[in-house]
């Protein structure tokens, strides 16, 4: 009896630790927590409720956090269809001097769910220009510079995240040019105008 107990637990915590302990309602559900056991555990401080749908283990509080931890928080808030983008990836892969207050999540068109906190854009994002990391995926580097480019961000931090990526060898001028063509004539000019200032 003891081992059947613990064994919905024990599926939601190897599914948990790998999203940094946090989990959607629905997975705790499927993993066979009823949602009046999920409400007993909140109310007891197992878990900790944060967003609707949205607990973490009471365990993971103890831990060292990443400070990537609340990425995953959004990525479960977006039922796992977002993907970190923009300025947000921007930081996610230390480019630049980008640092947004808000977090920007790229998600497929149809995708209606809103908070202050996250800034939503609507793309069908290519498998080659998504990484994945623990938790949540991001748009790769070169991605992330043309999309923050399109959108608008500041030219110096445009020219800081094109500058850092050079400077790693992790990227050509053609593929960050390429990038920005796909995205319009904006991101272009943008990314054109970083690798002017990385020549002066």
């Amino acid at each position: 009896m003891r081992q059947r107990e613990e064994e919905p637990r024990a599926r939601l915590w190897r599914r948990a630790a790998q999203q940094r302990g946090y989990f959607t309602a629905a997975q705790a559900l499927e993993d066979g927590y009823s949602y009046q056991s999920q409400h007993f555990h909140v109310q007891r401080g197992n878990w900790t409720r944060v967003d609707r749908g949205v607990y973490r283990f009471r365990e993971f509080a103890d831990l060292p956090a990443d400070e990537n931890d609340h990425l995953v928080r959004w990525t479960l808030w977006s039922r796992g269809r977002g993907v970190v983008s923009h300025s947000t990836a921007l930081g996610v892969h230390d480019l630049g001097i980008a640092n947004p207050a808000e977090i920007h999540l790229t998600v497929p068109p149809g995708f209606r769910q809103r908070d202050p906190a996250v800034v939503v854009h609507h793309a069908d994002l290519s498998p080659d220009g998504i990484e994945e990391r623990e938790g949540f995926r991001v748009t790769t580097p070169v991605r992330a510079i043309a999309e923050s480019a399109a959108d608008g961000l500041d030219q110096d931090a445009i020219d800081s995240a094109v500058a850092d990526l050079l400077d790693r060898g992790a990227a050509t001028r053609g593929q960050l040019l390429r990038a920005a063509q796909h995205l319009g004539a904006r991101a272009e000019l943008a990314v054109t105008r970083a690798f002017q200032a990385e020549r002066a």
